[in-house]
């Protein structure tokens, strides 16, 4: 099985972000993690800041299984949601924080109607729960 795991802006900077909302653990951390607890799954991982890479990285997407944190482009981009949706394999949208109890501009998202599912404030764990459903599915095929 091979997921693609990708964490959008501001991402790489887990710790030091606020810790009551997005937890102790750098993405590093996160991604090391779920390697070694899912050792039969291939990741590919993938941080960046930049749109226009998500878009790039969705479109040459070969693989079985996307998780998704958009971060901020949650909230702003119709492009990553199109790329999102041309692709017709299991998608999870994660987020850290629960995104719906925050800002009020937080509570739009243009990801969530084109992923399987969303999950939201459970911080790093939320990636764990992810590649748990993506199991859960794709074992169902």
């Amino acid at each position: 099985m091979k997921i693609l795991v990708i964490n959008g802006p501001n991402l790489g900077k887990l710790p030091q972000r606020d810790k009551a909302l997005y937890g102790f653990k750098s993405i590093d951390q996160i991604n090391e993690e779920l390697k070694n607890k899912y050792q039969n799954i291939k990741f590919r991982f993938i941080q960046t800041n930049h749109e226009g890479i998500i878009i790039d990285e969705l479109e040459k997407f070969g693989g079985d299984a996307i998780v998704i944190n958009p971060g901020a482009y949650t909230h702003t981009s119709i492009a990553i949601r199109d790329a999102l949706e041309s692709i017709k394999k299991l998608k999870v949208e994660v987020h850290l924080s629960d995104i719906y109890n925050r800002e009020d501009f937080r509570k739009i998202n243009y990801i969530c109607d084109v992923v399987d599912k969303t999950i939201i404030g459970k911080q790093d764990y939320g990636y764990f729960l992810a590649v748990e459903y993506i199991i859960e599915k794709l074992s169902k095929k």
